[in-house]
């Protein structure tokens, strides 16, 4: 049978791992010097901590695990006429985790006497969706989340701002926009086209306008319960635009009526504050009122970021960033303590991607190998052994060839690798103490001492 891939998943070979720990390195870098802790939850979380925390829509797409054993022995079809749930015998109660927001705040009810707060933590694991499988949609993907949680402080919601630019930046994504919003603005909003609390489906359909367009979405509005009325009392959301104090000014004449708006409205603009302050140059945010995010859990800020191509356009991928702030999460676990939290998940697969797209990965970001020691026989592996030790305690990432082969099989090998660097030990270098060092990206050649070459290839 031919081996064959699950749909939505991918291998990494070396060359692509070695990029992908580039982007790892680089986001974990900035959550340590933001003070985040590392943290690690399961693959698997009970389906009761799972569920209802996401809304309808996520729900669905949530990766149910079967009991182990024979569960369906009992299941008989006098059972299955019935259809009744509480007589079929429970045949799955656990989950694969479909983000790692959810599993954080289970973490921090069960561990909460132990947790100073407020409670930074970073967290870079796998998690799954039962989506459908396309360009930048994957069924298994990484995601790369920083939250604090135990704070209304909007100093965090600042903080996320400038470790999203830090972290653009640093992994070479120059031309990206973060668009910022809150939810109270989307909740005053439903109040003010005659639909008030209906602010939670009006953000799902929202979330979708990048993907399906203006019309469909009001038509999903409309299959959601939104009057004709509210949909054309909604058409000014649109047409939104201006910068950052502009749009802030015509939603604070807009929604003046709506006290949760106004307060959405407040937040930002202290947010904004906040970023100035700390000096943040050349901001790249803009505040976009169609932007949703669908998951019902957000509850303030709302964050997402999209790469731009060389010529200004959106990369064809989607947002490579997201999150918000969320103040009831911890309480859907029984607690009664309300504990804020708010976070940003960098998504490691289509920041990938995108780096692929617009070339932007270092050329030294898939390097692995940066010398390869070639010895011709026995005595050439004497004199290569110890500088293979020599090389390695440098800090220099070096491998001698295992056979004792032809030349150009053991240069093929070279090249095949991108190793740029081979230190050829024949008879006559064994007999001078003068190594032949080969640049196989130039050809060039140059003897030298055992003691040289590792200075000479630290650069």
């Amino acid at each position: 049978m031919k081996p064959s891939l699950v749909k939505g998943t991918r291998d990494f070979g070396p060359e692509q791992m070695s990029k992908r720990l580039f982007i790892f390195d680089t986001i974990r870098a900035t959550f340590k010097r933001f003070g985040f802790l590392p943290l690690e939850t399961p693959s698997m979380e009970n389906l009761s901590t799972l569920t209802g925390k996401y809304g309808d829509e996520g729900d669905q797409l949530l990766f149910k695990i079967l009991n182990s054993g024979d569960f369906a022995a009992s299941v008989t079809p006098e059972i299955l006429a019935t259809g009744s749930k509480a007589v079929l015998p429970k045949i799955a109660e656990k989950g694969l985790r479909y983000d790692l927001t959810v599993p954080f705040a289970r973490y921090v009810v069960m561990n909460r006497h132990a947790l100073a707060l407020p409670f930074k933590r970073y967290q870079m694991q796998p998690v799954w969706r039962a989506d459908r499988p396309q360009k930048g949609r994957y069924r298994e993907f990484y995601q790369c989340d920083a939250d604090v949680v135990g704070t209304d402080s909007l100093l965090c919601e600042a903080e996320i701002v400038l470790m999203v630019h830090e972290v653009m930046r640093n992994l070479g994504i120059q031309n990206f926009t973060l668009k910022v919003n809150n939810r109270k603005i989307l909740t005053g909003i439903a109040e003010a086209i005659g639909a008030p609390g209906m602010e939670g489906a009006l953000a799902v359909a929202i979330d979708k306008l990048d993907k399906i367009g203006q019309e469909k979405v009001l038509d999903e509005l409309r299959d959601r319960g939104f009057a004709d009325s509210a949909i054309t009392a909604l058409l000014p959301m649109f047409t939104m635009q201006g910068t950052t104090e502009e749009v802030l000014a015509k939603l604070k004449s807009w929604l003046t009526q709506s006290e949760t708006a106004q307060k959405g409205i407040a937040e930002l603009e202290e947010t904004l504050r906040l970023v100035a302050q700390y000096g943040l140059e050349n901001p790249q945010f803009e505040l976009d009122v169609t932007l949703a995010r669908g998951l019902s859990y957000y509850t303030g800020a709302i964050f997402e970021v999209k790469a731009l191509s060389r010529d200004g356009g959106p990369v064809s991928i989607g947002s490579i960033s997201g999150g918000g702030r969320y103040d009831n999460l911890t309480s859907a676990f029984g607690t009664s303590e309300r504990l804020s939290g708010v976070g940003i998940s960098f998504g490691v697969d289509r920041i990938y991607d995108v780096m692929e797209e617009l070339g932007l990965f270092p050329t030294d970001a898939g390097q692995g190998t940066a010398v390869l020691l070639v010895p011709f026989d026995a005595e050439g592996r004497s004199v290569a052994l110890p500088l293979l030790n020599a090389l390695r305690q440098a800090g220099v990432s070096a491998e001698m060839y295992p056979d004792l082969a032809k030349v150009k099989k053991m240069l093929d090998y070279a090249n095949a690798k991108r190793i740029p660097y081979v230190v050829l030990i024949g008879s006559e270098e064994v007999q001078t103490g003068q190594l032949a060092v080969k640049n196989m990206l130039t050809g060039e050649q140059q003897k030298m001492t055992a003691e040289s070459v590792v200075s000479f290839v630290q650069g």
